[in-house]
């Protein structure tokens, strides 16, 4: 179908119902509805088409990957959760913290252990941060910060054995496809990296606020508990309290799903020609590997978990409740790739090409996606829905206009990342927020402060590097 303006009307109907509803998946619907009413003309027929989109979406083998991989990733959680691995952490290393300084290193010395989701690492580290700030009278604030600022803004950089990794290359290849642009996801992704230039300067920023104990505001105020609140920390505490815990039952699965998923990476990369580790690394299926890792992962672990004497219905149990986590997830995704279907069925790339293409100047593509990404990012609160809307705008603008697609594909990131990290509905403010008993909205606003210092930084870095790469 030729391009019209018809064909933004989807996503112009997305972001703003995401903006009034605070809420990614009641948009994704509508503007999938209108989308293929745009196409069908008649009311039962366009439903048809959202249906037959969404199916589409879902039997496509590479995102059928992604799904299971989140399920998974999910499942294995809820399995380490029950057996005490989580706990059992915690009830380690406690003891073994005796300073400011320690307490502080301790954070960024357990990526290498958590790195695999954001809400992995703040449900490993908030409860045991808490007492730990409260014993040295520290800023609850900044403590909440520093845990927030080694998740999502450090994990985002990582190439490997992450949870994100899968959707992340996952809504690069839909966006190529689309775009009809014949280069591999995953090289495209390791390119992008390095300009999520937000994520990049959130760190230098957080590792030197975190070790040159600077102060961020002014001094905490002391608030009255909200019942949410309250009663949120009071089903986690129940919840850990009937678990024993046991750091093995953490350190087992995590060892060999990092060791699994290097190793399969090689050895798929290798089949397909590959003659050193990094060129493996490029051509290996990276969405597929990690789901056998992953897969692998599990069988072993709930072995090993049995022969520990672990009850069985509760191992089984805890996997689905993991892996149910996702589900929200996972429907997300899938609206979005229905919805990108159902856009380029409209003629969403060429109509794009053949408007902004011609007069946007390729310099500025970054940098205006990253302005845009974040606005509606900070106001949807999510990484996820921000990738998987604006990665098919951002390299399609990237192609049209002969802009750099790593740098392109690393701002639509950025601006994710920006969302995730600072806007007070995002799950990671909410959570940390919680466990370390601070009121959410002026916890929001405390990290806004850096997190806007963080974005300009970004910003100037998009309008500066087209000219001087």
């Amino acid at each position: 179908m030729e391009g019209t303006w018809v064909s933004l009307l989807p996503f112009l109907l997305v972001i703003p119902l995401a903006i009034w509803l605070k809420e990614m998946l009641p948009g994704l619907v509508v503007g999938l509805l209108v989308g293929a009413f745009c196409l069908e003309g008649q009311f039962f027929s366009a439903i048809e088409r959202a249906v037959n989109a969404m199916l589409e979406a879902a039997t496509n083998d590479g995102h059928m990957q992604v799904i299971l991989f989140l399920y998974l990733f999910g499942a294995l959680t809820g399995m380490m959760q029950i057996t005490g691995g989580v706990k059992g952490f915690v009830q380690w290393i406690s003891p073994k913290i005796h300073s400011k300084r320690r307490m502080m290193g301790f954070i960024w010395l357990t990526l290498p252990f958590t790195f695999f989701t954001p809400m992995f690492r703040i449900m490993l580290l908030a409860p045991v941060m808490k007492p730990l700030s409260e014993k040295f009278q520290m800023d609850k604030r900044k403590m909440a910060y520093i845990i927030d600022v080694s998740t999502e803004p450090i994990i985002v950089l990582l190439p490997i054995a992450t949870a994100f990794i899968g959707f992340m290359t996952s809504v690069v290849e839909g966006a190529l496809e689309q775009n009809v642009i014949a280069q591999a996801a995953y090289p495209l992704f390791l390119a992008s990296l390095p300009y999520n230039f937000f994520a990049v300067i959130a760190l230098i920023i957080g590792i030197v606020t975190t070790f040159r104990h600077v102060q961020i505001g002014k001094e905490e105020r002391a608030h009255v508990e909200s019942e949410t609140n309250y009663f949120h920390r009071l089903g986690l505490k129940k919840e850990l309290a009937l678990v024993v815990g046991e750091p093995l039952h953490l350190f087992f699965p995590l060892f060999f799903l990092f060791v699994f998923t290097i190793f399969f990476l090689w050895y798929d990369g290798k089949t397909k020609g590959a003659t050193t580790l990094f060129a493996a690394f490029s051509h290996a299926d990276a969405t597929f590997v990690m789901l056998v890792a992953l897969f692998l992962t599990i069988v072993l672990t709930a072995i090993f978990y049995f022969l520990r004497r672990q009850k069985l219905h509760e191992l089984i149990y805890h996997f689905f409740e993991g892996g149910n986590e996702l589900i929200a997830a996972i429907s997300m995704l899938l609206l979005v790739w229905a919805l990108s279907l159902t856009a380029e069925q409209l003629g969403f790339s060429s109509y794009i090409s053949a408007t902004f293409g011609t007069f946007l100047p390729k310099e500025i593509v970054p940098a205006a996606v990253f302005i845009l990404g974040s606005f509606i990012s900070y106001f949807i609160g999510t990484s996820w829905g921000t990738w998987g809307l604006f990665m098919p705008l951002g390299v399609t603008l990237a192609s049209a206009t002969g802009a750099s697609l790593p740098m392109t594909i690393g701002a639509v990131f950025a601006s994710g990342t920006f969302g995730a990290f600072a806007s007070p509905l995002g799950d990671t403010t909410i959570t940390t927020a919680s466990i370390m008993d601070l009121d959410l909205m002026e916890y929001a606003k405390y990290k806004l402060r850096i997190s806007l210092l963080c974005g300009v930084l970004a910003l100037i870095g998009y309008l500066l590097f087209p000219f001087i790469s």
